[in-house]
């Protein structure tokens, strides 16, 4: 981490210190636990607006903390949910992925990636830059101990056309299958005759850390937002279990990626 985000995380320890609490005492009061505390103090996971917020409003602080986060957020030249996502993302031992609209980063093909960028909302600078990380971001799932990446996919992701890009969707699909062979990644699909079901809701991802501790994220059109409260976290799992009841087991999933990926030939 940066030097800005070392005094945020210095002032943290000086304040835990001032109230003479030990971590676990001081997580209590703040609803998180103690070795979270010490991961935070210690930068080994970045500290959340919810976590700030959750000092702020135990100690009445009158928002010190959570301004503090903002304002490294004005300093750093990404977006400071991604900043936060993306170390979480690093250090995460298995990541459970729920997508209703596009297939997830970590498995796009760049030709894909660029085309969820289309439509103008990007200038070229900026698809160009975001499309780079994205793909940067990938290598998680080479490294020698990569983590276990479980996605399950509504299966108008992958009917959904993209036009003007002919066999886009077909090097895709190939892609999924190409990628679910390997022992850290699954793939499911919730099949259309699965009807209604709660992942319509939106997508989202809970990445668990080393310390057996998860965070959440989600995100929307202009934002996204990152959630480690643990009962907020606890719901947003209970989500994951019913919307991965609805998918179809991991190898009647790449059978119908397969189809999928024939239809878009003829």
């Amino acid at each position: 981490m940066g030097t800005v985000t070392d005094y945020v995380l210095e002032e943290l320890r000086l304040f835990r210190a001032a109230t003479g609490l030990s971590q676990d005492d001081f997580g209590k009061g703040i609803g998180y636990s103690g070795s979270h505390v010490s991961s935070v103090e210690t930068g080994g996971r970045p500290p959340t607006k919810e976590y700030m917020r959750a000092v702020d409003a135990h100690h009445e602080t009158s928002g010190r903390f959570l301004r503090m986060l903002e304002r490294l957020a004005q300093l750093d030249a990404e977006p400071a949910w991604l900043r936060e996502w993306i170390e979480f993302e690093r250090e995460a031992t298995t990541l459970r992925w729920f997508e209703l609209a596009y297939v997830p980063g970590l498995l796009q093909t760049e030709r894909y990636a660029r085309a969820t960028l289309a439509g103008g909302r990007f200038d070229a600078e900026d698809v160009d830059r975001i499309v780079a990380s994205r793909l940067e971001r990938q290598a998680i799932l080479q490294r020698p101990r990569p983590p276990q990446l479980i996605a399950v996919l509504d299966e108008a992701v992958l009917r959904r056309p993209v036009l003007d890009q002919p066999g886009l969707m077909v090097e895709q699909c190939e892609h999924l299958v190409k990628l679910a062979a390997a022992e850290h990644i699954q793939v499911h699909i919730v099949p259309a005759d699965a009807g209604m079901y709660l992942g319509m809701g939106g997508q989202f991802i809970l990445a668990e850390m080393p310390d057996g501790e998860r965070v959440t994220y989600a995100d929307n059109q202009l934002t996204a937002q990152i959630v480690d409260a643990p009962a907020d976290v606890a719901k947003l799992a209970k989500t994951w279990e019913i919307v991965r009841n609805e998918a179809l087991p991991r190898r009647q999933s790449i059978d119908l990626i397969k189809e999928v990926a024939k239809s878009w030939t003829c």
